[in-house]
């Protein structure tokens, strides 16, 4: 980049930033204006009052002031008090739409002012990477076939804000980027102002809590919005500029990329923990993801009848088009479309055709007639035929674009949309094998049986032709619903296609047997089948969820027992040869910690890899990733790049959780960056599987050091977490878990079984209570007393840990995110929530123990990476983070108000349903300053 080009960027990137202040603070002087129209001026002169106590407070900590601050807060009158939370929640949700829309305006700004200058990250610059590395066309020909990231939607009960709150966010980020426009009038920005102010009176008016807990199918609704909304067109539009940047710097092939970037859903096929997610429930998720993906195509195919007026007047259409139609008219009877009647528009007689044939794929009475599209490929090949005809009489500009977009869209979403994963807890198969095992008289009590006589029988039952099951035989509630998954599952890859539900993902998988078990039952509707001359037919998949860290250490054994089966192995080759594993982020850092999560998850990813390949078995990952920190959450590009690239040839899939689905996919803009930075790094990270770099000499050295670091961790973490009686008594008490579960953000109940046992707490519930109160314990707990062992006062080996830093990537990221995670917990604040603890001596035992590991660990972050500040190496984040705090601050100290004498209140069996309302605003506002949940 030339010098004149850099402060070009430069100049355009202050810019840029002064748009951004621009933005916060005409939305916060709307909010201004409303606060005045609906609580007088007294209610703004209270809420600006105390946002400049908190920012005056985090410049420097008088007591004085700080005494003040609380003595202001907490004699809020109830009604006044209930305006300040609900004032200070909106305007983070207004912070966080100006942030959103200044990403698309960097990008674009970028795009202005850089002139030829690729953006870093952006997929063109992966391409260039491969052109400049002299990589020929048939490598990465085989690069891109061998790529593949499936993105999963989850339902975890993560995403605080209501759906209509979210579409009024997404008017007020419409109007506020229209300020960019710079042909607007002075009555025009007028109006814009105006219109803003509506917006933001209508979401001061709107409640921002949920009056009931969403159902699994709100929940699928919720997906299927951002498909509505964003995906649907952003997705080919991805693949679109990936076959430009091909065509740009491998001109000598015409490119088609094969489907590489696919979402997938887990909203209403996982039922781990959620009886409310049924057979029926799943069935109707996958009708509503085909109603959608023919809803789409029907928008698309009515923009074409308007776009292609093509008459035979003046163009000669392909032969092939006339005989299709011929065809059409002989066996499409039009009902629900009117026949085009200008018989000289051949396109749009074949449209309506098609719309019709659209239409009756709704029409179970009329599968497998000539009247419908009984599977997308018949749609997919209808608009090829118009495709080659529009090239014959050279409209290929039209082929090229709208019609190219559409066959891409039917290539990736077919009729299902989506694939939909199935997932349920390994203990509830094995109760139902134990039920069917005992009524067929095979054995007595399967449950008691020793892991090889469980594996021994279950292998001798799938090379039995024999059915296991009787519709003669009466089950219990539990088991009819456990063998109706899978009866539905047959059903939809009739109806829906194979790939409508592939993976069935087994919770607490510990064993093989946990495995066999759903091959069995898959083996009872159809789903697995040996053929008469021995061959293997298997469209379902186990997939087992490693998720703690004694899982993650049995894993490869487990993966290996597995390929040594013959007839588990012809299965396998059955898919492909490939093997689809996941591994749990959440459950293993609850269980861990987060120093020893990420080193085990790493030690796991490379001996299962090994296994595959000693079995000459690829590999599929699926990466369990929340949004927050404390559960392996970070940006899309750098979990990809995360992983080592030898573990990624099988291809990667990972979750899509929560608040993230939001921020990522709510407006179109941001969504095709985060994919485009996704392709960019699932390229770069295939390169470099496929031309691996020479790591430093010193990495089996570093690993052993990771590995022993790890070790102390454990011990420091689990010692507090699991050996102290005391812990789950200053969990509950100094954090807002118990009011959390009140909280109507996701139909799955937040404990796995109803218990106060802290392992059947999940650990959503978990991350987001520490996150609430500040603490941010599981993002960062035990890494610095493990640092400490490692390196004492040794400045050999602190020098040591520098170099792993600069030159070890696993050591980066661990240092990077527990940075992050140290930069938003703040234990001034947390120490606020530990006074709620009614014993105080062990008030003041554990909360020493936490404040000392925070500022140990701070300290040696410090050392290591060589910064003044936390958070010194990402700026932009660092002071995102600083102005929010002032703001996050007050609602901070309004939730310990409001928890204290909510608790006290149902200490003598009483309640405040107005006093619980205030806590959950809290709650909602806290996530939105914080950008995190759980």
């Amino acid at each position: 980049m030339s010098d004149q080009s850099a402060s070009t960027l430069t100049t355009n990137r202050q810019q840029a930033n002064n748009l951004l202040r621009r933005d916060v603070r005409f939305l916060g002087n709307i909010l201004g204006e409303v606060l005045v129209h609906q609580g007088g001026r007294e209610l703004l002169d209270i809420v600006e009052r105390i946002r400049e106590q908190s920012k005056a407070l985090r410049a420097e900590f008088v007591p004085e002031i700080f005494d003040q601050f609380k003595e202001n807060v907490s004699s809020l009158s109830p009604e006044i008090r209930h305006q300040v939370i609900r004032a200070f929640a909106i305007y983070f949700q207004l912070v966080n739409i100006a942030e959103q829309n200044h990403r698309i305006r960097r990008k674009r700004d970028y795009e202005v002012s850089a002139g030829e200058t690729v953006q870093r990250g952006s997929i063109e610059s992966a391409v260039q990477d491969l052109k400049e590395r002299g990589i020929a066309i048939e490598d990465v020909q085989d690069i891109l076939s061998n790529i593949s990231l499936e993105l999963v939607m989850t339902a975890h009960p993560t995403e605080a804000t209501r759906r209509a709150v979210l579409d009024i966010h997404k008017r007020i980020a419409v109007d506020v980027m229209e300020l960019d426009n710079p042909t607007l009038t002075y009555r025009e920005r007028e109006k814009l102002r105006e219109k803003l102010m509506n917006e933001v009176l209508i979401l001061w008016q709107t409640d921002e809590l949920r009056d009931r807990k969403p159902t699994v199918i709100d929940e699928v609704r919720n997906g299927l919005y951002y498909f509505d909304e964003t995906l649907f067109e952003v997705l080919p539009s991805v693949y679109e500029e990936l076959e430009r940047c091909l065509s740009k710097y491998y001109p000598d092939e015409n490119w088609h990329v094969p489907d590489y970037l696919r979402f997938g859903s887990w909203i209403g096929g996982d039922r781990d923990g959620n009886p409310s997610v049924t057979a029926k429930v799943t069935w109707e998720t996958l009708t509503l993801h085909r109603q959608l993906a023919i809803r789409k195509y029907e928008e698309k195919l009515n923009e074409l009848m308007d776009l292609l007026s093509f008459s035979t007047n003046l163009v000669e259409v392909s032969d092939e088009l006339a005989e299709s139609i011929r065809s059409d008219r002989e066996h499409v009877e039009l009902k629900c479309v009117e026949l085009w009647r200008n018989t000289k528009e051949p396109y749009r007689i074949k449209l309506g055709f098609m719309l019709e044939k659209l239409a009756n794929t709704r029409d179970e009475s009329l599968k497998g007639s000539l009247m419908r599209y009984n599977n997308p490929d018949e749609l997919r090949q209808d608009l090829l035929v118009i495709d080659r005809s529009l090239r014959h009489h050279f409209a290929d500009y039209v082929a090229d674009t709208a019609l190219a977009k559409l066959i891409r869209q039917v290539e990736l979403f077919g009729f299902h949309l989506m694939a939909l994963d199935v997932r349920q807890h390994s203990q509830e198969h094995e109760n139902a094998m134990s039920e069917i095992l005992a009524k067929m008289n095979v054995v007595a009590d399967y449950a008691s049986l020793s892991e090889e006589e469980k594996t021994d029988l279950l292998h001798r039952l799938l090379n039995d032709p024999r059915p296991l099951t009787s519709g003669h035989l009466d089950y219990s509630e539990s088991t009819r619903e456990c063998l109706s998954v899978y009866h539905t599952i047959y059903r939809a890859q009739q109806e829906f296609g194979v790939n409508c539900i592939s993976s069935y993902l087994i919770s607490m998988t510990e064993a093989a047997s946990d495995m066999l078990e759903v091959m069995v039952f898959a083996k009872e509707v159809g789903l697995f089948r040996k053929e008469a001359d021995g061959t293997i037919r298997c469209t379902l998949q186990s997939v087992p969820l490693f998720e703690t860290i004694d899982d993650l250490h049995a894993a490869p054994s487990i993966m290996k027992e597995l390929f040594e089966m013959p007839v588990y192995r012809q299965a396998v080759a059955a898919r492909g040869n490939l093997h689809e594993i996941m591994l749990g982020y959440s459950d293993s850092n609850k269980d861990g910690g987060v120093v020893t999560a990420n080193w085990e998850l790493r030690v796991a990813l490379n001996d299962i890899t090994a296994a595959g390949k000693e079995y000459d078995v690829k590999l599929k990952f699926f990466h369990g990733r929340g949004g927050a920190l404390g559960r392996g959450g970070m940006p899309l590009n750098r979990s990809i790049l995360a992983q080592p690239p030898h573990t990624i040839g099988g291809g990667i899939k990972i979750t899509e959780q929560g608040e993230v689905l939001s921020s990522r996919y709510s407006m179109q803009g941001i969504a095709y960056r985060s994919l485009e930075q996704a392709t960019w790094a699932l390229i770069t990270a295939a390169r470099l599987a496929k031309y691996p770099e020479q790591a430093p000499q010193a990495e089996a050295e570093w690993d052993e050091i990771a590995r022993s670091i790890s070790e102390t961790a454990l011990v420091k973490y689990q010692d507090l977490i699991f050996r102290d009686p005391d812990f789950l008594t200053y969990f509950k008490e100094s954090t807002p878990l118990p009011e959390v579960g009140e909280l109507n953000i996701g139909s799955r109940p937040s404990k796995r079984k109803n218990s106060d046992r802290f392992e059947d707490l999940r650990a959503i519930p978990w991350v987001f209570a520490w996150t609430q109160s500040r603490y941010l314990l599981p993002a960062w707990y035990a890494a610095g007393t493990a640092l400490h062992q490692y390196a004492g006062e040794d400045e050999a080996k602190m020098n040591t840990l520098r170099t792993m830093y600069e030159k070890f990537p696993f050591f980066r990221s661990l240092i990077d995110n527990l940075q992050m995670a140290l930069a938003k917990a703040d234990l001034v604040i947390a120490k606020e929530y530990a006074d709620m603890i009614k014993d105080q001596t062990i008030r003041d035992r554990i909360f020493e123990q936490i404040e000392q590991e925070y500022k140990l660990t701070s300290e040696l972050i410090l050392s290591i990476t060589g910064q003044t500040e936390i958070l010194d190496n990402v700026p932009v984040i660092q002071e995102s983070i600083r102005l929010r705090n002032p703001y996050v601050d007050p609602l901070s100290y309004m939730q310990v108000q409001l928890l204290t004498e909510l608790r006290a209140l149902r200490d003598n069996e009483e309640d405040d349903p107005q006093l619980l309302r205030e806590v959950l605003l809290t709650i909602n506002g806290i996530a939105a300053g914080l950008r995190n949940t759980g």
